[in-house]
């Protein structure tokens, strides 16, 4: 679900993705369903996973396309990339590549359509980028993706955050700059795809449940949230170098912030994301 050097996708952000992937994908599910229903993908179509991450949602995509189709997943992180290639089964119509779909060799004019869930927020040009997307796919060529909406409509972010306001001052954030909330604003989403010529841009709201963490029971699901939490996020840069007494205090601040919403084997919390949808005019 990444594109972009913003974290070191080659580094310890794709070995800690690797290491909750489950719980990632079983977070995520949802905004990549609706993504793909909006998508529209037929059996024997031709498809660019863009940001693939460890290849959940290119597998899905290629039992829709079928054997007379063909899915190629690309995405920036090599342990990501190898976990993928793990899991295609054989005679899957899946390939996965190391590569950043911003400027990768893609063949001109081959697929039938662009999707990605949460990998395309990373763009340091988000124009070129697409421009440069755009132009392998075919005349009429679909694009489908997800991304979130702001911060403070998402509970992975808002939750966490608000419990360590009072213990650690969070850095400044360039709402523009390359990131997960790089296209909260969907105006200035709408203009990016507009620019990098794509036609017939839709934008709606997705609001859903996540279940964040997991466990057998309520406690382990919290603990589970927690450590999640730590893991992968902004509370994990937040808390960053901090001393062991502040991680502590934070710790416990975030348990009862999960703690107070519902769930018993997850817990419950609310995501806010856009599904996009354009399409390629050009001849």
């Amino acid at each position: 679900m990444k594109t972009a050097p913003t974290n070191d996708w080659d580094g310890t952000s794709g070995e800690n993705w690797v290491a909750h992937q489950m719980r990632l994908d079983l977070m995520l599910h949802a905004f990549g369903d609706a993504a793909m229903a909006s998508a529209k993908v037929t059996p024997g179509e031709h498809i660019l996973d863009i940001g693939c991450g460890a290849g959940v949602t290119s597998l899905a995509l290629a039992e829709r396309v079928g054997a007379e189709g063909h899915v190629l997943g690309v995405d920036i992180s090599p342990q990501l990339i190898a976990r993928a290639r793990i899991a295609v089964p054989d005679g899957a119509p899946v390939v996965f590549e190391l590569a950043d779909a911003a400027d990768a060799a893609l063949p001109a004019r081959s697929f039938d359509l662009l999707f990605s869930r949460f990998g395309v927020m990373f763009f340091d040009d988000p124009v070129a980028a697409f421009a440069h997307m755009r132009r392998a796919l075919k005349a009429g060529g679909r694009l489908a993706f997800v991304c979130w909406r702001a911060a403070q409509e998402n509970d992975w972010v808002r939750l966490p955050m608000a419990a360590i306001r009072h213990l650690v001052e969070p850095a400044p954030a360039d709402p523009l700059a390359p990131g997960p909330f790089a296209f909260a604003d969907r105006d200035r989403l709408s203009a990016i795809l507009a620019s990098a010529g794509f036609t017939d841009i839709d934008i709606v709201p997705f609001d859903t449940g996540i279940s964040y963490g997991h466990g057998e029971t309520r406690a382990e699901a919290v603990d589970d949230a927690l450590a999640l939490a730590f893991a992968v996020g902004p509370l994990s840069r937040a808390l960053a170098g901090q001393p062991g007494d502040i991680r502590a205090k934070a710790a416990g601040a975030v348990r009862e912030a999960f703690s107070r919403r519902p769930g018993e084997t997850s817990v419950l919390i609310d995501g806010a994301a856009w599904i996009v949808t354009a399409r390629n005019s050009a001849g």
